[in-house]
């Protein structure tokens, strides 16, 4: 209502100024098509969000460094600027309870292709593809509402919301600069594919099933597990197997929201080319479970996750990557990793933020600095015929820092992250000896990033 009244003002302030100054005396005003205008324009919506993040790391940026450490233990510090990610949200209400929502990602400020140093792959260049096209589409969907929202339908690229990360993957629904880091490296992220959703909310329950293509075990890699799975080099994402998802969150207590995701699918042969007879035996079934949640209360924001992913076959598809991938001779141009996989990975955090503007009156209501703290640690091969060899897939990490909000939409954030390992059992051993094991260095960073999140229409 307030769009129409604004816009309805502007038009006849704009007839009125154009009759004034025109020598003829009779201004005519179509308010049929004004009516429809101003309708079309109040069943559209347009938003999105960006970040940018400046980051200084006080440890090697080699890719060597877990191979060695010691040799790199007294490098220099290194500094990084980004943005992660800025998108573009658009929808349209078309009447009757069809709705119609996209969003057009940009990650880094580029087109999904990148030039890597593989740590896993002796330290080679690698162009990587993420996805066919120059931009992400990350969201395409035509929705059909029933029984007043209670019951939904949605078809087309959706997200897929398996963990926290994906379920809320805004920057003002986390405190950190850059997304919950475990989650983010174990799963896709954000998490979306092609395929079809039934979701509604029922009094203090929400709930989500989905059907979808499945994720593509040739993607996978043994310092991300299945994170990239979900992404396609080609110009189609190829459905030879399928998967289900599904998450409920109940919000029975005020101001607590607890929610429980899954997923279930397999995902080798999910690829144009034929495995051959001797793998006709290899599903890699792949099954995740996730359980989060959030507080908001008190002027206290508390949010928690774990998850847990399991990978059927694992070593036999690890034996079939690294035979199909760039470094066998015969595969040239095969944009597939040459990596070992684990059988099962894990994630778990949790972080709190106390609002200090609450206790200033002048503050209250009108601007928020939150004081936070962070803890969380994964494991990208939590099991594993190869675990030994991937001890820096396991890092713990603890975060402080602060979220300062000006105005709602807009956030800036700062923090003290320190990574570190789990120190390897040498019994006394003697540095010396060929048997002791380097620990790894510890990988402190400070960084600074701005953020907004909003409706423009």
């Amino acid at each position: 209502m307030i769009r129409k009244l604004t816009l309805c003002i502007m038009l006849i302030i704009a007839a009125a100024t154009a009759q004034a100054q025109s020598e003829s005396p009779v201004i005519s005003i179509d308010t049929t098509r004004v009516n429809k205008f101003v309708n079309a324009l109040s069943r559209l919506s347009l938003g999105g969000y960006g970040e940018a993040v400046m980051t200084r790391n006080f440890y090697s940026q080699s890719f060597n460094r877990y191979n060695a450490p010691e040799r790199y233990k007294n490098d220099g510090s290194h500094g990084r600027f980004d943005l992660p990610h800025v998108t573009i949200s658009l929808g349209f209400d078309f009447g009757k309870g069809w709705t119609l929502g996209s969003e057009l990602e940009f990650e880094h400020g580029g087109t999904e292709t990148a030039v890597e140093i593989e740590a896993e792959e002796a330290g080679e260049y690698e162009a990587e593809t993420e996805k066919g096209g120059e931009v992400a589409l990350e969201q395409l969907w035509l929705n059909k509402a029933f029984l007043g929202g209670k019951l939904n339908i949605k078809a087309g690229e959706i997200i897929v919301p398996v963990g926290f990360a994906n379920a809320h993957h805004e920057p003002l629904n986390f405190f950190t600069c850059y997304r919950p880091e475990g989650e983010a490296t174990i799963l896709p992220n954000t998490w979306h594919q092609l395929g079809i959703s039934v979701w509604g909310r029922v009094n203090d329950w929400k709930y989500e099933a989905q059907f979808l293509s499945g994720l593509n075990s040739e993607s996978f890699t043994g310092e991300k597990f299945v994170h990239q799975g979900a992404t396609s080099p080609y110009e189609f994402k190829v459905a030879n197997c399928y998967a289900g998802a599904a998450r409920v969150d109940n919000y029975s207590v005020p101001g607590l929201r607890i929610g429980l995701s899954g997923y279930y699918g397999y995902t080798f042969r999910n690829s144009i080319k034929d495995p051959g007879a001797s793998y006709d035996d290899v599903k890699g079934a792949l099954a995740i479970v996730a359980g989060d949640f959030e507080l908001k209360r008190w002027n206290w924001i508390v949010r928690g996750s774990i998850d847990y992913a399991h990978l059927g076959d694992a070593d036999r598809i690890s034996e079939y990557n690294k035979a199909n991938s760039t470094h066998h001779k015969y595969q040239d141009g095969n944009p597939f990793h040459n990596t070992n996989i684990g059988s099962s990975a894990l994630s778990y955090s949790i972080e709190a933020g106390y609002d200090l503007f609450s206790q200033v009156r002048k503050l209250k209501d009108k601007q928020r600095f939150y004081l936070f703290g962070r803890y969380e640690h994964y494991n990208t091969m939590a099991t594993g015929t190869y675990k030994s060899q991937y001890r820096h897939c396991a890092p713990y990490r603890a975060v402080v820092g602060f979220n300062y909000h000006p105005i709602k939409q807009i956030v800036v954030k700062g923090e003290y992250s320190y990574r570190y390992f789990k120190s390897p059992n040498n019994n006394g051993l003697n540095p010396d000896s060929p048997l002791y094991v380097q620990p790894f260095n510890n990988e402190p960073s400070i960084s600074l990033s701005i953020a907004y999140q909003a409706w423009f229409l």
